[in-house]
Protein backbone atom coordinates (compact mmCIF):
# COMPACT_ATOMS: atom_id res chain seq x y z
CA UNK A 1 0.00 0.00 0.00
CA UNK A 2 1.40 3.39 -1.03
CA UNK A 3 1.77 5.92 1.79
CA UNK A 4 -0.03 9.18 0.94
CA UNK A 5 2.37 12.10 0.51
CA UNK A 6 2.66 14.67 3.32
CA UNK A 7 1.04 18.07 3.10
CA UNK A 8 1.23 21.62 4.36
CA UNK A 9 -1.57 23.84 5.62
CA UNK A 10 -1.84 27.51 4.63
CA UNK A 11 -4.23 29.80 6.52
CA UNK A 12 -4.87 33.30 5.16
CA UNK A 13 -5.59 36.07 7.68
CA UNK A 14 -6.58 39.08 5.54
CA UNK A 15 -6.40 41.90 8.09
CA UNK A 16 -3.73 44.63 8.08
CA UNK A 17 -3.25 47.80 10.10
CA UNK A 18 -2.61 49.63 6.84
CA UNK A 19 -2.33 48.70 3.17
CA UNK A 20 1.23 49.00 1.86
CA UNK A 21 1.57 50.75 -1.51
CA UNK A 22 3.37 47.79 -3.12
CA UNK A 23 0.94 45.10 -1.89
CA UNK A 24 -1.50 43.29 -4.17
CA UNK A 25 -2.50 40.58 -1.68
CA UNK A 26 -6.06 39.93 -0.53
CA UNK A 27 -6.11 42.28 2.47
CA UNK A 28 -8.45 44.68 4.28
CA UNK A 29 -8.06 47.23 7.07
CA UNK A 30 -8.15 45.75 10.55
CA UNK A 31 -10.31 48.36 12.28
CA UNK A 32 -13.62 47.47 13.95
CA UNK A 33 -13.78 43.85 12.78
CA UNK A 34 -13.55 41.84 16.02
CA UNK A 35 -16.91 40.12 15.60
CA UNK A 36 -16.14 39.31 11.97
CA UNK A 37 -12.74 37.91 12.96
CA UNK A 38 -14.29 35.58 15.52
CA UNK A 39 -16.68 34.31 12.84
CA UNK A 40 -13.78 33.90 10.43
CA UNK A 41 -11.85 31.67 12.85
CA UNK A 42 -14.92 29.43 13.18
CA UNK A 43 -15.20 29.27 9.36
CA UNK A 44 -11.49 28.53 8.86
CA UNK A 45 -11.64 25.60 11.28
CA UNK A 46 -14.81 24.27 9.61
CA UNK A 47 -13.09 24.61 6.21
CA UNK A 48 -10.08 22.66 7.46
CA UNK A 49 -12.40 19.93 8.74
CA UNK A 50 -14.15 19.69 5.37
CA UNK A 51 -10.83 19.51 3.53
CA UNK A 52 -9.65 16.77 5.87
CA UNK A 53 -12.57 14.73 4.55
CA UNK A 54 -11.15 15.27 1.04
CA UNK A 55 -7.52 14.50 1.79
CA UNK A 56 -7.99 11.63 4.21
CA UNK A 57 -5.31 10.94 6.82
CA UNK A 58 -2.02 12.59 5.93
CA UNK A 59 1.21 13.55 7.63
CA UNK A 60 1.37 17.34 8.10
CA UNK A 61 4.80 18.94 7.78
CA UNK A 62 3.89 22.62 8.10
CA UNK A 63 1.28 25.16 9.10
CA UNK A 64 1.69 28.67 7.77
CA UNK A 65 -0.33 31.60 9.12
CA UNK A 66 0.03 34.24 6.41
CA UNK A 67 -1.76 37.30 5.21
CA UNK A 68 -2.35 40.05 5.67
CA UNK A 69 -0.88 40.38 9.11
CA UNK A 70 -1.66 37.36 11.27
CA UNK A 71 0.39 38.82 14.14
CA UNK A 72 -2.56 41.20 14.61
CA UNK A 73 -4.65 38.14 15.45
CA UNK A 74 -5.51 37.32 19.05
CA UNK A 75 -2.95 34.61 19.96
CA UNK A 76 -5.83 32.53 21.33
CA UNK A 77 -7.30 32.44 17.82
CA UNK A 78 -3.99 31.26 16.41
CA UNK A 79 -3.89 28.56 19.08
CA UNK A 80 -7.37 27.37 18.03
CA UNK A 81 -6.41 27.12 14.37
CA UNK A 82 -3.09 25.38 15.06
CA UNK A 83 -4.76 22.91 17.43
CA UNK A 84 -7.42 22.14 14.82
CA UNK A 85 -4.81 21.42 12.14
CA UNK A 86 -2.91 19.14 14.53
CA UNK A 87 -6.13 17.32 15.37
CA UNK A 88 -7.10 16.80 11.73
CA UNK A 89 -3.76 15.65 10.32
CA UNK A 90 -0.80 13.79 11.87
CA UNK A 91 1.87 16.32 12.79
CA UNK A 92 5.39 15.24 11.94
CA UNK A 93 7.98 15.32 14.71
CA UNK A 94 9.59 18.39 13.15
CA UNK A 95 6.30 20.17 12.32
CA UNK A 96 7.01 23.78 11.31
CA UNK A 97 4.41 26.37 12.38
CA UNK A 98 5.13 29.78 10.87
CA UNK A 99 3.57 33.14 11.67
CA UNK A 100 4.07 36.23 9.52
CA UNK A 101 4.53 39.36 11.62
CA UNK A 102 5.24 43.06 11.35
CA UNK A 103 7.81 44.51 13.74
CA UNK A 104 5.63 47.01 15.58
CA UNK A 105 5.98 47.18 19.35
CA UNK A 106 2.31 46.22 19.80
CA UNK A 107 2.78 43.02 17.84
CA UNK A 108 6.16 42.07 19.26
CA UNK A 109 4.71 42.36 22.78
CA UNK A 110 2.64 39.27 21.91
CA UNK A 111 5.41 37.09 20.49
CA UNK A 112 5.67 35.00 23.68
CA UNK A 113 1.92 34.32 23.53
CA UNK A 114 2.17 33.18 19.91
CA UNK A 115 5.03 30.85 20.86
CA UNK A 116 2.79 29.37 23.58
CA UNK A 117 0.06 28.98 20.94
CA UNK A 118 2.35 26.65 19.00
CA UNK A 119 4.22 28.92 16.58
CA UNK A 120 7.81 27.72 16.06
CA UNK A 121 9.02 30.02 13.30
CA UNK A 122 8.52 33.75 12.91
CA UNK A 123 8.73 35.41 9.50
CA UNK A 124 9.35 39.04 10.39
CA UNK A 125 8.54 41.70 7.78
CA UNK A 126 11.47 43.99 8.52
CA UNK A 127 11.57 45.25 4.89
CA UNK A 128 14.29 47.82 5.67
CA UNK A 129 16.47 49.25 8.43
CA UNK A 130 16.33 52.74 6.95
CA UNK A 131 13.62 55.05 8.29
CA UNK A 132 13.24 56.96 5.02
CA UNK A 133 12.88 53.72 3.09
CA UNK A 134 10.29 52.44 5.57
CA UNK A 135 8.27 55.61 5.12
CA UNK A 136 8.49 55.24 1.35
CA UNK A 137 7.29 51.62 1.63
CA UNK A 138 4.31 52.73 3.73
CA UNK A 139 5.34 50.75 6.78
CA UNK A 140 4.02 51.56 10.24
CA UNK A 141 7.28 50.85 12.07
CA UNK A 142 10.70 52.45 12.19
CA UNK A 143 14.17 50.90 12.28
CA UNK A 144 14.40 51.04 16.07
CA UNK A 145 11.17 49.08 16.56
CA UNK A 146 12.30 46.61 13.89
CA UNK A 147 15.47 45.90 15.85
CA UNK A 148 13.51 45.50 19.10
CA UNK A 149 11.08 43.13 17.40
CA UNK A 150 13.89 40.97 16.00
CA UNK A 151 15.46 40.72 19.44
CA UNK A 152 12.14 39.68 21.01
CA UNK A 153 11.50 37.20 18.22
CA UNK A 154 14.89 35.59 18.65
CA UNK A 155 14.14 35.11 22.35
CA UNK A 156 10.62 33.72 21.78
CA UNK A 157 10.93 31.38 18.78
CA UNK A 158 13.32 28.59 17.80
CA UNK A 159 13.55 29.96 14.27
CA UNK A 160 13.64 33.51 12.90
CA UNK A 161 13.36 34.62 9.28
CA UNK A 162 13.68 38.22 8.10
CA UNK A 163 11.98 39.66 5.00
CA UNK A 164 13.64 42.62 3.29
CA UNK A 165 12.77 44.65 0.20
CA UNK A 166 15.50 45.99 -2.07
CA UNK A 167 15.83 47.53 -5.54
CA UNK A 168 14.14 50.62 -4.19
CA UNK A 169 14.40 53.85 -6.23
CA UNK A 170 17.78 55.50 -5.71
CA UNK A 171 19.28 52.52 -3.87
CA UNK A 172 22.90 51.64 -4.70
CA UNK A 173 24.50 48.19 -4.39
CA UNK A 174 26.88 49.59 -1.75
CA UNK A 175 24.05 50.99 0.40
CA UNK A 176 22.06 47.78 0.06
CA UNK A 177 25.05 45.63 1.02
CA UNK A 178 25.58 47.75 4.13
CA UNK A 179 21.89 47.54 5.09
CA UNK A 180 21.80 43.78 4.56
CA UNK A 181 24.94 43.39 6.67
CA UNK A 182 23.25 45.29 9.51
CA UNK A 183 20.19 43.03 9.26
CA UNK A 184 22.35 39.93 9.64
CA UNK A 185 23.57 41.25 12.98
CA UNK A 186 20.03 40.65 14.31
CA UNK A 187 20.74 36.92 14.25
CA UNK A 188 18.32 35.38 11.69
CA UNK A 189 18.94 31.89 10.36
CA UNK A 190 16.84 32.61 7.26
CA UNK A 191 16.64 35.74 5.09
CA UNK A 192 14.17 36.47 2.28
CA UNK A 193 15.33 39.51 0.27
CA UNK A 194 12.75 40.44 -2.36
CA UNK A 195 13.28 42.83 -5.23
CA UNK A 196 10.61 45.51 -5.22
CA UNK A 197 8.14 44.64 -7.96
CA UNK A 198 5.47 46.98 -9.26
CA UNK A 199 2.22 45.00 -9.21
CA UNK A 200 -0.79 46.08 -11.25
CA UNK A 201 -3.49 47.83 -9.25
CA UNK A 202 -1.22 48.94 -6.40
CA UNK A 203 -0.48 52.51 -5.32
CA UNK A 204 3.07 52.11 -6.61
CA UNK A 205 1.74 51.01 -9.99
CA UNK A 206 -0.34 54.16 -10.20
CA UNK A 207 2.67 56.25 -9.15
CA UNK A 208 4.76 54.74 -11.95
CA UNK A 209 1.98 55.51 -14.41
CA UNK A 210 1.98 59.15 -13.29
CA UNK A 211 5.75 59.39 -13.57
CA UNK A 212 6.23 59.87 -9.82
CA UNK A 213 8.13 56.62 -9.28
CA UNK A 214 10.92 55.12 -11.36
CA UNK A 215 12.09 51.63 -10.42
CA UNK A 216 15.74 50.64 -11.00
CA UNK A 217 16.55 49.48 -14.51
CA UNK A 218 17.49 45.86 -15.24
CA UNK A 219 21.26 46.44 -15.06
CA UNK A 220 21.09 48.08 -11.62
CA UNK A 221 18.61 45.44 -10.45
CA UNK A 222 21.09 42.75 -11.49
CA UNK A 223 23.90 44.52 -9.61
CA UNK A 224 21.70 44.68 -6.51
CA UNK A 225 20.91 40.98 -6.87
CA UNK A 226 24.62 40.19 -7.13
CA UNK A 227 25.30 42.25 -4.00
CA UNK A 228 22.63 40.20 -2.20
CA UNK A 229 24.31 36.93 -3.14
CA UNK A 230 27.76 38.22 -2.17
CA UNK A 231 26.78 39.43 1.29
CA UNK A 232 24.64 36.44 2.21
CA UNK A 233 27.05 33.92 0.72
CA UNK A 234 29.95 35.36 2.67
CA UNK A 235 27.84 35.09 5.86
CA UNK A 236 27.18 31.39 5.29
CA UNK A 237 23.66 31.63 3.84
CA UNK A 238 22.83 29.28 0.97
CA UNK A 239 20.57 30.60 -1.81
CA UNK A 240 18.37 27.52 -1.90
CA UNK A 241 15.67 29.49 -3.77
CA UNK A 242 15.72 32.66 -5.86
CA UNK A 243 14.70 34.93 -2.97
CA UNK A 244 15.33 32.70 0.04
CA UNK A 245 18.60 32.10 1.85
CA UNK A 246 19.17 29.75 4.79
CA UNK A 247 22.05 29.08 7.13
CA UNK A 248 21.98 25.29 6.85
CA UNK A 249 19.37 22.83 5.62
CA UNK A 250 17.34 22.83 8.85
CA UNK A 251 16.80 26.59 8.54
CA UNK A 252 15.04 26.33 5.18
CA UNK A 253 11.34 27.17 5.09
CA UNK A 254 9.66 23.78 5.12
CA UNK A 255 6.34 25.29 4.13
CA UNK A 256 7.68 27.14 1.12
CA UNK A 257 9.47 23.97 0.05
CA UNK A 258 6.04 22.34 -0.09
CA UNK A 259 5.17 24.82 -2.86
CA UNK A 260 8.47 24.60 -4.71
CA UNK A 261 8.63 20.79 -4.59
CA UNK A 262 5.09 20.38 -5.85
CA UNK A 263 3.78 18.80 -2.65
CA UNK A 264 0.18 19.07 -1.50
CA UNK A 265 -1.14 21.91 0.61
CA UNK A 266 -4.52 22.84 2.01
CA UNK A 267 -5.55 26.48 1.65
CA UNK A 268 -8.08 27.98 4.08
CA UNK A 269 -9.18 31.56 4.66
CA UNK A 270 -10.41 34.27 2.26
CA UNK A 271 -8.64 34.06 -1.09
CA UNK A 272 -6.43 31.13 -0.04
CA UNK A 273 -5.21 28.78 -2.76
CA UNK A 274 -4.50 25.08 -2.34
CA UNK A 275 -3.07 22.18 -4.31
CA UNK A 276 -4.31 18.69 -3.50
CA UNK A 277 -3.84 15.29 -5.07
CA UNK A 278 -7.35 13.84 -5.11
CA UNK A 279 -7.95 10.40 -6.65
CA UNK A 280 -4.47 10.61 -8.12
CA UNK A 281 -5.13 13.91 -9.91
CA UNK A 282 -3.60 17.30 -9.14
CA UNK A 283 -6.39 19.65 -8.10
CA UNK A 284 -6.24 23.43 -7.68
CA UNK A 285 -8.52 25.10 -5.16
CA UNK A 286 -9.22 28.80 -4.59
CA UNK A 287 -11.37 30.25 -1.82
CA UNK A 288 -13.73 33.19 -2.12
CA UNK A 289 -11.70 36.36 -1.57
CA UNK A 290 -14.42 38.35 0.19
CA UNK A 291 -14.55 37.64 3.92
CA UNK A 292 -18.35 37.54 4.04
CA UNK A 293 -18.50 35.43 0.89
CA UNK A 294 -15.95 33.01 2.32
CA UNK A 295 -17.79 32.60 5.62
CA UNK A 296 -21.10 32.11 3.77
CA UNK A 297 -19.58 29.50 1.44
CA UNK A 298 -18.22 27.49 4.36
CA UNK A 299 -21.63 27.60 6.01
CA UNK A 300 -23.38 26.49 2.82
CA UNK A 301 -21.00 23.87 1.39
CA UNK A 302 -18.43 23.02 4.08
CA UNK A 303 -15.46 24.50 2.25
CA UNK A 304 -14.71 28.07 1.24
CA UNK A 305 -13.95 27.07 -2.35
CA UNK A 306 -15.01 29.40 -5.10
CA UNK A 307 -13.27 27.14 -7.64
CA UNK A 308 -11.98 23.58 -7.61
CA UNK A 309 -10.19 22.71 -10.82
CA UNK A 310 -8.69 19.44 -11.96
CA UNK A 311 -5.39 20.21 -13.67
CA UNK A 312 -4.52 18.49 -16.92
CA UNK A 313 -1.15 16.70 -17.07
CA UNK A 314 0.22 19.61 -19.11
CA UNK A 315 -1.08 22.23 -16.67
CA UNK A 316 0.35 20.31 -13.73
CA UNK A 317 3.71 19.99 -15.49
CA UNK A 318 3.80 23.69 -16.34
CA UNK A 319 3.20 24.51 -12.69
CA UNK A 320 5.94 22.13 -11.57
CA UNK A 321 8.33 23.76 -14.03
CA UNK A 322 7.46 27.26 -12.82
CA UNK A 323 7.90 26.41 -9.14
CA UNK A 324 10.66 23.84 -9.38
CA UNK A 325 13.10 25.98 -11.32
CA UNK A 326 13.04 28.51 -8.48
CA UNK A 327 14.93 26.21 -6.13
CA UNK A 328 18.53 25.13 -6.31
CA UNK A 329 17.53 21.47 -6.64
CA UNK A 330 15.42 22.19 -9.73
CA UNK A 331 12.75 19.82 -11.07
CA UNK A 332 13.05 16.27 -12.40
CA UNK A 333 12.43 15.61 -16.07
CA UNK A 334 10.00 12.87 -14.99
CA UNK A 335 7.87 15.49 -13.23
CA UNK A 336 7.48 17.55 -16.42
CA UNK A 337 7.23 14.65 -18.85
CA UNK A 338 3.94 16.02 -20.22
CA UNK A 339 5.91 18.95 -21.67
CA UNK A 340 8.13 16.61 -23.69
CA UNK A 341 11.33 17.86 -22.08
CA UNK A 342 14.43 15.70 -21.64
CA UNK A 343 18.16 16.16 -21.28
CA UNK A 344 18.83 16.07 -25.04
CA UNK A 345 15.91 18.31 -26.05
CA UNK A 346 17.18 21.10 -28.35
CA UNK A 347 15.80 23.90 -26.18
CA UNK A 348 17.28 22.36 -23.05
CA UNK A 349 20.66 21.93 -24.77
CA UNK A 350 20.57 25.54 -26.02
CA UNK A 351 20.03 26.85 -22.48
CA UNK A 352 22.77 24.58 -21.13
CA UNK A 353 25.20 25.89 -23.74
CA UNK A 354 24.16 29.47 -22.92
CA UNK A 355 25.03 28.85 -19.27
CA UNK A 356 21.44 29.25 -18.05
CA UNK A 357 20.77 25.59 -17.16
CA UNK A 358 23.09 23.05 -15.57
CA UNK A 359 24.08 20.04 -17.66
CA UNK A 360 22.24 17.23 -15.87
CA UNK A 361 20.75 13.98 -17.15
CA UNK A 362 17.81 13.77 -14.75
CA UNK A 363 16.88 17.32 -13.72
CA UNK A 364 16.32 20.84 -14.95
CA UNK A 365 18.34 23.18 -12.73
CA UNK A 366 18.92 26.87 -13.33
CA UNK A 367 22.41 28.30 -12.96
CA UNK A 368 22.94 31.59 -11.09
CA UNK A 369 22.78 33.35 -14.46
CA UNK A 370 19.59 31.46 -15.31
CA UNK A 371 17.95 32.53 -12.08
CA UNK A 372 18.12 36.10 -13.32
CA UNK A 373 16.11 35.06 -16.40
CA UNK A 374 13.60 32.62 -14.93
CA UNK A 375 10.60 34.18 -16.68
CA UNK A 376 12.26 33.61 -20.03
CA UNK A 377 13.44 30.11 -19.13
CA UNK A 378 10.07 28.88 -17.90
CA UNK A 379 8.14 30.46 -20.76
CA UNK A 380 10.34 28.93 -23.46
CA UNK A 381 10.67 25.53 -21.81
CA UNK A 382 6.91 25.29 -21.23
CA UNK A 383 6.27 25.65 -24.96
CA UNK A 384 9.35 23.83 -26.28
CA UNK A 385 7.81 20.39 -26.53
Amino acid sequence: MTTPPPLGVYVHWPYCARICPYCDFNVVRDRGRKQEQAALVVAIIADLEAQRALTGPRDMVSVFLGGGTPSLMDPAMAAEIIAAARRLWSATVDLEVTLEANPTDAESDRFAAFAQAGVTRLSLGLQSLDDAALAFLGRDHDAASAIRAAERARAAFPRLSLDLIYARPGQTPEAWAAELTEALKLGPEHVSPYQLTIESGTAFHRAVGRGRLTPPGPDLAADLYDATQDVLGAAGFEAYEVSNHARGGAARSRHNLVYWRGEDYVGAGPGAHGRLTLDGVRTATAAFSGIGDYIAAVGATGTGFETRQTLSPTEAAEERLLMGLRIQAGVGFAEVAALGLHASHPTVRAFVEAGLLRDHSDRLMATPAGRLLLDRLTAELATAG
